[in-house]
């Protein structure tokens, strides 16, 4: 069995590494004036004896008690703490190639065929018989943490009136028969997939589903839209909440929800052109009250979208796992469904299975008022969200790698030179790299917004002084600096997690916060203005995301062989941002930066053409696991 490294604070006594990278990160972004303050402060907070090695004591004291050091702070930061609403703002989803259905019963048939899938992989899971994931590029061959696989089905998160809650569900000796949660015209219906300790087929699943449609369509038992209430700020969900479980009607519904393996929502038709942009804005919001809005439950991680009109994927909760799990999960379930023929020879007879059952609420005129604010905010967060899903054509991976460039630094540095081509300067940029070499490892951030990129990107906009061989060079050198840094995060030397460390083990002490932390640079440092990831997929689909700040961007990027898939998000509200500004900025710089490489006939060497860490899965033998 493979064995994972326990993730160490630091290999030295005090926190000058990462200071130093600190302030390299942050010199080229801020005012002259406010970073010579930042760099006393940062001199004070490392100097010998000083609160940073204090700091830096508690925290390896924290690893040696902990798997992890920094899980329970970076989650807590990360996800549980923010009180923005779930959709957009947190919940990346998965976008399916349009199906086309010619009804109602081609999109059952889809949402039986994919459960079956869903309760293969559970079970690949529950049995400890997933491969193993391997790291690829620098340091190929490394063993990945597996645990966040075991929370896709068995975890929730609890809304809180400061924090949330990741609440993992734990097996007992006598399992409760394992259930799903079919949303379907705003209602919620519990789906037994096992019955009498049997696993139902697929032809059961489609009976069921078919009777949950026809029990949906009654106008005279239609029930609230609930399922609103979790669409909006986490503090006012969980408000509603705290009201609605007065009620024990109430409360045996969220149970039900709360424990099921997942959500499968049966959308209606939107009424609209399916774009792979209109399909991913569908995805992240429902298209709003007036839509499927309401036929979401966003505390679970994983609802599978099945639209009668072939607009399908997945919207996932954030907190339990990252993007590779997603990824390695629905391109099982896509080719599940494609090598596993569909077997609805014969639909099972009605009588044979015990109906479907509606979950019910009983709704007080102060719950009424929730869904109304609710369905309001999620309304204005429709309007505000501005996304552009852009297929670049002009190349792919394949030419990049002829270059001997890594695809994601490459990609890295293209977004650099489009936010610069549209704003002329670099802002704080969080690329996630993945630490699951590191047993319950998440990710750390990969700054791209490096002064080497900046280099770069000043000398393709000053033409007149810099030749081509020139611009060549200061592309190498910000290509090199991308990797470098990616390599020093996916092994655990970047520089976030360990301030983030230092910061919070402050606060757990109960110290009075370090200048360091309340410094405006530092502030600075965290409003990613830029927030971009790559999610590679081999299946024909795409991954997006809303973006972090008001006044940011979302940069979620697929590189294929001969294309790069490109999903910008912004607020319309901001009258900084445009999506589609920024998109039509960055196929001109990659077109720029094709034609100087083909200029330069470069030949790099091999050592730059690290690639970005992901999991690869590989069998390891007993598909034994971490």
């Amino acid at each position: 069995m493979p064995v994972l490294k326990r993730e160490q604070s630091r290999d030295k006594e005090d926190p000058s590494q990462t200071l130093d990278k600190y302030l390299k990160c942050m010199s080229h972004l801020v005012p002259d004036e406010e970073f010579r303050k930042t760099k006393t402060i940062v001199e004070k907070f490392g100097a010998p004896g000083g609160m940073g090695e204090f700091l830096q004591r508690k925290l390896l004291e924290r690893s040696e008690r902990k798997a992890n050091w920094v899980y329970d702070y970076w989650l807590e930061d990360m996800y549980l703490n923010n009180r923005l609403a779930l959709p957009v703002n947190s919940s990346p989803v998965m976008v399916f190639p349009k199906q086309n259905f010619r009804g109602q019963t081609d999109a059952l048939r889809f949402a039986a065929h994919l459960i079956s899938g869903i309760l293969e992989y559970k079970s690949l899971i529950d049995g400890h018989a997933l491969p193993v994931d391997y790291a690829r590029g620098q340091q190929a061959g490394a063993p990945l943490c597996m645990e966040q696989y075991n929370k896709v089905f068995t975890s929730y998160r609890l809304p809180g009136s400061k924090t949330d809650t990741l609440v993992a569900q734990k097996s007992t000796v006598m399992p409760e028969p394992e259930h799903i949660i079919v949303a379907c015209k705003n209602q919620f219906f519990v789906l037994d997939v096992v019955i009498n300790f049997r696993r139902l087929n697929e032809k059961d699943l489609y009976t069921q589903l078919e009777r949950i449609r026809k029990m949906s369509d009654s106008e005279e038992e239609r029930l609230p839209p609930i399922g609103l209430l979790t669409s909006d700020g986490r503090t006012e969900w969980a408000e509603a909440r705290s009201v609605l479980i007065k009620d024990s009607t109430n409360r045996d519904s969220l149970d039900m929800i709360e424990h099921c393996l997942c959500l499968v929502c049966l959308d209606d038709p939107t009424g609209i052109e399916l774009t792979d942009t209109s399909r991913a804005l569908m995805m992240l919001h429902g298209g709003g009250n007036d839509k499927n809005g309401g036929n979401r439950w966003y505390d679970k991680p994983m609802q599978f979208v099945i639209g009668e009109d072939g607009c399908c994927g997945v919207v996932c909760e954030h907190s339990p796992f990252e993007g590779i799990v997603l990824v390695q999960c629905t391109e099982y379930l896509l080719r599940y469904m494609r090598g596993s023929p569909s077997k609805l020879v014969r639909a099972a007879s009605m009588s044979e299975l015990p109906a479907p059952r509606r979950l019910r609420w009983k709704c007080s005129p102060e719950i009424h008022d929730f869904l109304l604010a609710s369905s309001d905010k999620l309304q204005r967060l429709v309007k505000n969200l501005d996304m552009n899903v852009h297929k670049f054509t002009g190349y792919g991976k394949e030419f990049i790698k002829r270059q001997k460039m890594s695809p994601d630094a490459y990609v890295q540095v293209a977004l650099q030179f489009a936010f610069y081509r549209c704003y002329g300067r670099l802002v704080p940029t969080y690329e996630s790299a993945s630490i699951r070499r590191f047993r319950e490892g998440r990710v750390d951030n990969i700054r791209s917004a490096t002064p080497e990129a900046l280099a770069f990107v000043e000398a393709m906009t000053d033409s007149s002084n810099f030749t081509d061989a020139e611009k060549m060079e200061t592309f190498r050198t910000a290509i090199k600096a991308q990797t470098n840094y990616t390599i020093l995060a996916i092994t655990g030397m970047a520089i976030d997690n360990h301030l983030l460390g230092l910061r919070e083990i402050a606060k757990e002490l109960k110290l009075e916060k370090p200048e360091l932390f309340s410094d405006p640079t530092y502030v600075t440092s965290n409003q990613f203005i830029l927030s971009t990831s790559q999610v590679p997929t081999t299946e024909e689909m795409f991954c997006c995301y809303g973006p972090v700040v008001p006044n940011g961007y979302g940069a979620c990027y697929n590189p294929q062989a001969d294309h790069i898939i490109f999903c910008v998000s912004s607020f319309s509200d901001s009258a900084e941002t445009s999506s589609d500004l920024f998109v039509k900025a960055l196929e001109g710089c990659l077109k720029e930066m094709q034609d100087l490489c083909r200029k330069c006939h470069i030949q790099p060497t091999p050592a730059d053409s690290t690639e970005k860490e992901e999991g690869t899965p590989k069998v390891v033998k007993n598909g034994s696991k971490s």
